[in-house]
């Protein structure tokens, strides 16, 4: 049984028993099997858009060996008494608590927030009612905030790639698409992330993983750089090992873990406004027409520039998706993208933001919790201005020419929009760079300044960052970790669950 590696070209439409067909006068051969190992969709020339597949066959009609298997990430178990305390139930730490149960821990795993089920429920209210939940909205909860996004799968990392195969594994083996481990931008959507992230609870409880939901930690016992024990809402729970992962959003958790003696310090990152379109509009200028058969919806990923001193780009892009009121907490106004599997949606939405630091924003060291509290008063103002969860908006022409208007809109923001001089709410070196950055957006797709830019994007990353070793080790402390996006050393999906699947082998090779 030998093998072969070949690229085919297909069109967008095509199916399985074409490919079949394809390779079969490719390598004239009639008994093989075949795999896609990668697939990405070549929209370079619009009259010639098409599928570039990469494809293993495997036939007895090939001299030669047979494939060696891949590497797979080894999981070094054994049986053990030692017991791990693990907080945030999002990719970093499901999967820390994951491979710390099968590598023979007594894991548990607590979140601040409920249960998948009665969190949509309570965002559901929360977007009818205007009555924010502590415990249910799309910062907190099961899954984490991405399981209220488009479900990224992107990671650039190669440093990964045997912890990116197993975190992938997974979510196919509790009911995601194969797909995501072959596709060049692989996407879950929030309909299926709300299933997988509770089959993945369901898996660990079944392999002798305790979950907690509704259970925030509000302490820790430290005695000579040892954690001994966490003080939650629920009572204390006492482990050997304590990971930490929960998110960047959770600043009563960073608080108190200055207040223990973690170090923390400010870094680069980002913050803007969200950008909505038509659908429509994105695939004509992309595609050159509105819609292509095997497509879902056209996607794009800019950058700039601007002036030449700040670097301005779109962020997390959610074709054919909605706007939605993001934030962690009652009387602060943030705005996220998400999308369905199907990217079905009327309007394209995307973050464009700016990159900045804090100590030469403000011209003077920024301590971390100065940070903290510098992101928190700008996340309050956006409430501030209409007293409500309604996104601040203009049209990205007004924000580019600083000019006022009281336009009315049609926009997939739950809670509506109110005209703002956006561009004054945001920092001046920031919505400077945006401005510059939005007219070189504007040459690059056609119609682009007709849409519309509302809001504060800032949950792109952390503004500070843990102080740790390799192994994710918090500096002055034996067995304290922080992980995931909250660490301020991962983002997205699947870079904080490898930041977690990494502390937890870590620990088991002790």
């Amino acid at each position: 049984m030998g093998f072969k590696h070949i690229t085919i070209k297909q069109p967008s439409g095509y199916n399985e028993e074409r490919l079949r067909k394809k390779i079969e006068r490719l390598l004239n051969i009639t008994d093989f099997t075949y795999q896609i190992e990668h697939k990405s969709l070549d929209a370079r020339k619009k009259n010639n858009i098409h599928w570039q597949i990469r494809v293993l066959v495997n036939s007895p009609e090939f001299g030669g060996d047979e494939l060696k298997s891949e590497p797979e990430l080894i999981i070094p178990y054994k049986k053990r008494s030692e017991k791990a305390l693990v907080v945030g139930t999002g990719p970093a730490g499901f999967f820390a608590a994951f491979v710390l149960q099968k590598a023979g821990f007594k894991t548990t795993l607590i979140d601040r927030g409920t249960a998948v089920g009665k969190r949509a429920a309570g965002i559901q209210n929360f977007e009818k009612s205007g009555k924010f939940d502590p415990q249910s909205n799309y910062a907190f909860g099961e899954g984490g905030a991405g399981t209220f996004s488009d479900g990224k799968l992107t990671s650039r990392s190669k440093r990964i790639s045997l912890e990116k195969k197993f975190i992938l594994s997974q979510y196919v083996k509790a009911g995601a698409p194969e797909e995501i481990e072959y596709m060049a931008h692989p996407h879950l959507g929030s309909d299926n992330l709300k299933v997988i992230v509770s089959k993945l609870s369901q898996q660990f409880q079944e392999i002798g993983g305790k979950v907690l939901f509704e259970t925030m930690l509000e302490d820790l016992k430290v005695v000579n750089g040892k954690v001994t024990q966490a003080i939650t809402s629920g009572g204390s729970l006492d482990a050997d090992y304590f990971v930490i992962a929960s998110g960047h959003s959770s600043f009563e958790t960073y608080r108190m873990l200055m207040q223990r003696g973690v170090k923390f310090h400010t870094k680069n990152f980002a913050i803007g406004s969200r950008m909505e379109h038509p659908q429509e509009l994105i695939n004509i200028a992309q595609w050159g027409k509105p819609h292509i058969m095997g497509v879902k919806a056209a996607e794009y990923r800019l950058t700039s520039k601007g002036d030449g001193s700040q670097q301005i780009y779109t962020f997390c892009m959610c074709p054919g998706g909605v706007l939605v009121p993001a934030t962690a907490y009652e009387h602060s106004n943030i705005v996220n993208g998400m999308s369905q599997y199907q990217r079905d949606a009327k309007f394209a939405n995307a973050a464009c933001v700016s990159s900045l630091h804090l100590n030469e924003l403000l011209g003077r060291e920024v301590s971390a919790a100065e940070a903290l509290d510098w992101l928190e008063k700008l996340e309050q103002s956006f409430y501030n201005y209409s007293g409500s969860y309604k996104a601040p908006f203009c049209s990205i022409q007004d924000f580019i020419s600083k000019t006022e208007s009281n336009k009315n809109i049609e926009t997939s923001y739950p809670f509506g929009v109110v005209p703002a001089p956006l561009w004054e709410l945001l920092p001046e070196a920031v919505s400077t760079a945006m401005r510059n950055g939005l007219k070189d957006f504007s040459r690059k797709i056609k119609g682009f300044e007709t849409g519309n830019i509302m809001g504060l994007e800032s949950k792109t990353s952390a503004a500070i960052q843990v102080e740790r070793d390799e192994n994710r080790l918090c500096s002055g402390f034996k067995n304290l970790y922080i992980v995931g996006e909250g660490s301020g050393y991962a983002g997205g999906i699947i870079s904080s669950a490898a930041d977690g699947v990494k502390a937890a082998i870590a620990i088991a090779g002790k």
